[in-house]
This record gives C-alpha cells, structure tokens and sequence, in this order.
C-alpha cells in the first residue's frame, strides 16, 4: 500500500504527529536542565516526577474519555488547549525575569492537555486500520517518529541556549496550526462508542479498566514491554552515568570524546539507524513468520544492550549499540501491530491508555539502575540486564502469540464435547 492509498485520517495523524513532535523534541529534553537551572536540582527533580505521576493518571482518564466521546472533538479540544499552554509558556520567558511559576503551571498544563489527548491519537490509527495493513502503517509511524525526533534534536541543539523564545514562538505557532489540520482533514467516522454503565463516573472509569486487566493476554504484552523498553531506558541513565564516570576518552584530531559525547553519539547512532534502515530490515524480515522475527528482534535487542550496559571500548559500544537498534527494528512494528488487533473496538482508547503503563514502569526500572549501579559492578549488570530481557521476551511473546494455542484448544475441547454427548 503506498501513501495515496492510506485513509485520510491517517495522513492527517502522521503529519500533524510527525511536526508536533519535531519542534517539541526540540524543547521537552531541556526542561530538566531549565527547571534545575531558575529552581536548582531537588526542586526541579521533585516537579518533573510529579508530572510524571500527573501525566499518568490523566493518560488513564484520557483513555476513558476517549472511547466515551467523538476522538476529532477530543483532539481538536486537546490540541487547542495545547497550543494555550505553549502560548503562555512563550509569554513567561519574554521579562528579564522569567515568570518561572506561571512557566511551571502551563508545563503541567502541557502535561494534562496532551496525556488526555494521547489514547486518542492511538485509537484513530486502529480505527483506520485493518489487520492486514496495520504492521505497514506502525513502521511507517515507527519510522516518521525517530525522524521527528532526531529533527527535534538537531533543532534544541541549535537553537535552545541563544534563541530559546523563538524556538518557544515556533512551537506554538506548530500548535495553533494542529487543531486547524484537523478540524479541517480529519473525519470522525468511529461511531461504536463506549456506553456508560454506572451513574457515579469513577466507578464506570474503573469498570472500563477492570476489562482491560482481565484481558490476562494483554496484560502478559503490557508487563512484558515494560520489562523491554526498561533496556533501552536505561542507556540515558545507568549506562549514561556509568559512561560519565568510567569511559577512558580518545580524541579525533582536536575534538576529544569523553563520556557525555559517546552517549550522545550512542543516541544519534539508534536515530540515523531507524531513519536509514527501517523499511530496508522490514522487506527483509517479511520473508518470515511473525513470531519467529519477533524472537530474531528479540534476541539481537537483548544481546546488543547487555553488551552496551558493561562494555567501555568506543567500537565495542557502537557495534552492539547497532545490534541493539536492528533487534527494535526487527520487533518493534510486529509487536505494535499484534498488540493493536488484540484490543477490542469499543474500547481502543482505554487499552491505549493502558498499554502506556509499560512506558512509565520502564522508566521506574530504569531509574532504580541508577541506585542498583551503586552496589553491582558493570558486569553484574550486565547480567541483570539480560535477566530484565528474558522475562521480558516471555512476557510479550506468550501473550502475543501462545493465546492463539490456548483458543485453539479450548475450541477443540467444545468440539469433542459435544461428540461425545
């Protein structure tokens, strides 16, 4: 299927996905060093979890509303909404005296605004989709996600320290235009919507989650991703601060590579790689079965991150950091695409916002790296890592595909049944 032929909310979701993204790739990753900068380090550390905490509660409820209400009014009120809060972010750094607490309040604002509007993006790609072009839509969303990024990247570098408030102006002028694209393109043809079956709204959102939960196949892919992405989480902080502190430095001609830039070069690697290889490693892997890529992408994954968790030599890092990026590639589509065809139509937005669940808990298992580094050396980690991945592999691939199995047999079971009788 080409681009002409893909649904027009689609191309609608992509595009205005793809440049989002890109300018606020270019701002989100300085908000640590902003905050610890005007507030200092604890308070900056303390607000950023908070938000993390936030974000994760009303991603819940953001599902909810998600399946309850019309996804094009939720993304155009959202998105809306979004553009305010960059808006008042841009006016708060125009004084000489940044507004810092006007700043802070429309950062969480920010947070709210675009975790209620999250599940919703999700559940318009499923509603587009079919089974049979699902795979081709998430690589190619897969591949237009690590191209904005590293834009953004590329953006931030440039122009964060010297021209911070136009990089601000650019942003919310690409958030004004998001809600115009879609009130204008995008079609809300959904119409199975969730109905409300308890008075008391928290009860129904509860309800709405407890199905979800009971799904125990689902439930296996969330824990498993979670365990996962927790590898790839942590390169930006055990393995950072492990780089920082053991890496022996080398220099090219003049420029010396110390720690801090063999990880940014890490990050840079993983990015170019999705951009250049993404399409090419799926043509290649079409020739096999789902599950048998999957295990191929696993495997690699896992056996590039154990090696980047405890190796120090620079060519070492960047051969299995490759390894690493190649297994994401591999498994990466397969697993977003299966994980969509499991979710039942009614309630996309809700598993959605569920299945964000892996995000947060990776980063949680990440961050506790950081204090496990304190007392394992890299080896020991190195070890652990590989135990994370396995349990991890378990986890999605029985959840994924190992339910098939069980069906199966159940089915025959109520065929023997009623022969027998």
């Amino acid at each position: 299927m080409g681009w002409r032929e893909y649904p027009q909310n689609i191309k609608v979701r992509l595009i205005t996905s793809f440049f989002n993204r890109a300018v606020s790739s270019a701002v989100m990753p300085f908000m640590a060093l902003f905050f610890a900068t005007e507030k200092g380090k604890v308070w900056a550390g303390t607000f950023l979890i908070l938000t993390v905490i936030i974000g994760f509660i009303v991603n819940l409820i953001g599902g909810y509303i998600s399946d309850r209400f019309p996804r094009k009014k939720v993304l155009m009120t959202t998105s809306f909404l979004n553009a305010v809060m960059f808006l008042l972010m841009t006016v708060s750094l125009l004084p000489e005296q940044n507004w810092i607490l006007l700043f802070a309040i429309a950062y969480i604002g920010f947070i709210i605004t675009s975790s209620l509007g999250r599940p919703a993006m999700h559940a318009i790609i499923m509603d587009s989709t079919t089974p049979e072009n699902r795979k081709e839509v998430y690589t190619l969303d897969y591949w237009m996600i690590n191209l904005s990024m590293a834009i953004g990247a590329a953006l931030g570098g440039l122009l964060y320290v010297s021209h911070q408030i136009e990089l601000f102006v650019l942003l919310t002028v690409t958030s004004i235009s998001i809600p115009i694209a879609y009130g204008i393109w995008l079609r809300d043809e959904f119409t199975g919507f969730l109905k409300k079956t308890h008075e008391n709204v928290f009860l129904d959102l509860f309800q709405n989650y407890k199905v979800a939960l009971k799904d125990s196949a689902f439930v296996k892919v969330v824990i498993g991703g979670t365990f996962i992405f927790s590898a790839e989480f942590t390169l930006n902080s055990y393995i950072g601060i492990r780089l920082a502190e053991t890496f022996e430095s080398f220099h090219i001609g003049n420029f010396e590579i110390t720690g801090v830039r063999m990880l940014s070069m890490l990050n840079i690697q993983n990015m170019l790689m999705v951009v250049c290889f993404t399409f090419f490693i799926n043509r290649v892997m079409d020739r096999f079965s789902k599950k048998n890529a999957l295990l191929i992408g696993l495997l690699l994954y896992g056996i590039g991150y154990v090696t980047v968790t405890s190796a120090n030599a620079w060519y070492v890092l960047l051969l299995f950091n490759v390894i690493a990026t190649m297994g994401e590639l591999i498994y990466s589509p397969i697993k977003e695409a299966e994980k969509a065809n499991m979710i039942p139509s009614d309630k996309r937005g809700s598993y959605s916002a569920f299945a964000n669940v892996s995000f947060s808990g990776a980063d949680m298992l990440a961050r506790s790296t950081i204090i496990l580094g304190a007392f394992l050396v890299p080896v020991m980690m190195s070890v652990y890592m590989g135990v994370v991945i396995m349990i991890g592999a378990f986890f999605m691939y029985s959840g994924l595909f190992l339910r098939e199995k069980v069906t199966e047999k159940a089915v025959k079971k109520e065929v023997v049944a009623q022969y027998v009788k």
